[in-house]
């Protein structure tokens, strides 16, 4: 069962309100993978308040494992310019979540940066294991760059977003298109993203093993699922870049990257330090600690003020890029 949140850190008072409701429930690790899926969109869909505009557009594009859908979001009244396009990838450690749970995410980037965003609804482990979730996300920022007049966008300002496992997704397509010779992406914006395997030793693991939303315990069935194995400290020091981008041995000639990390997040030190290679590689990069937050804050628009912040960090950040 999950607990409620933890007394220590100096958790923001909304987020600590937001993870009481979830005291009591059975942690993710313990459920099949269909009721995880089932109650995390219910979670999403009663907490969440999605904004009326801009409202979505399915549609289904060529994929690597055949049709991939999309859904595609342009601002209201944008009129005839082309605008930036975000490539946006949800999070859910590449096993729950799709394009429906972070449909109020995407609305509030395309309006708040004044872009077209494509959220990718990529296949999920443990039926689609890694490599087809990175597989299917080259594809479609490359239709996107393809498409972008089509879309009423600007293929010089195209971005990879994405957050936790989304984050993870946006990385290693930066890492693809720059290993494949292109095309150029303007930047990627990572939200707390998964840059290692959980067998790491990153000090916020310990910090926040459980009892402040994402646990330990679920990063290791995530993981599982998506490797379709479990991996001690040694074979995952194997894994490809693509699943784990702190393992890439050089980051060079990367897109600029904002990353954005939740102080009291598993996830924190890992995503910090990928920030910090990527600056050290030469990379304009800007890392930011959002104080008081919890791992999935992001998602909360409309609840949390941290994440509203956040949301405008961000699409100021977007509006700020040059074109690739």
């Amino acid at each position: 069962m999950q607990t409620g949140p933890q007394s220590g850190p100096d958790l923001d008072p909304q987020v600590r309100d937001l993870l009481a409701l979830f005291a009591g429930r059975p942690a993710i690790n313990t459920l099949p993978v269909d009721v995880a899926r089932r109650g995390f969109a219910k979670s999403m869909a009663d907490l969440v308040p999605v904004p009326p505009e801009p409202v979505g557009v399915d549609r289904l594009i060529d994929g690597p494992g055949g049709p991939l859908p999309v859904r595609v979001y342009r601002p209201a009244g944008a009129g005839a310019q082309p605008l930036p396009i975000i490539l946006f990838f949800h999070g859910g450690g590449w096993v729950v979540c799709d394009v429906q749970t972070h449909d109020g995410t995407a609305r509030r980037l395309s309006s708040g940066a004044n872009a077209v965003v494509v959220s990718v609804d990529y296949r999920l482990a443990p039926e689609h294991r890694f490599p087809a979730a990175p597989d299917d996300c080259v594809a479609a920022t490359r239709w996107a760059m393809a498409h972008a007049a089509e879309l009423g966008g600007d293929a010089s300002r195209v971005v990879v977003a994405g957050d936790s496992a989304g984050g993870n997704l946006a990385a290693a397509v930066a890492l693809s298109l720059r290993d494949a010779g292109g095309p150029a992406l303007a930047g990627q914006l990572l939200l707390y993203p998964v840059t290692a395997h959980h067998t790491s030793k990153f000090g916020s693991y310990s910090e926040f093993e459980s009892g402040f939303g994402l646990t330990r315990d679920a990063m290791v069935w995530f993981w599982d699922h998506y490797l379709g194995a479990s991996l001690d400290a040694e074979a995952a020091r194997s894994l490809s870049p693509l699943a784990a981008p702190l393992l890439a041995t050089d980051l060079r000639g990367l897109p600029p990257a904002l990353v954005l990390t939740a102080a009291v997040d598993v996830l924190r030190d890992e995503g910090e330090a990928y920030g910090v290679r990527l600056r050290e590689a030469g990379v304009k990069t800007e890392i930011a600690r959002c104080a008081g937050m919890h791992h999935g804050f992001f998602s909360y628009g409309g609840v949390l003020d941290g994440a509203d912040r956040a949301m405008a960090q961000a699409c100021a950040w977007i509006g700020s890029l040059p074109r690739a």
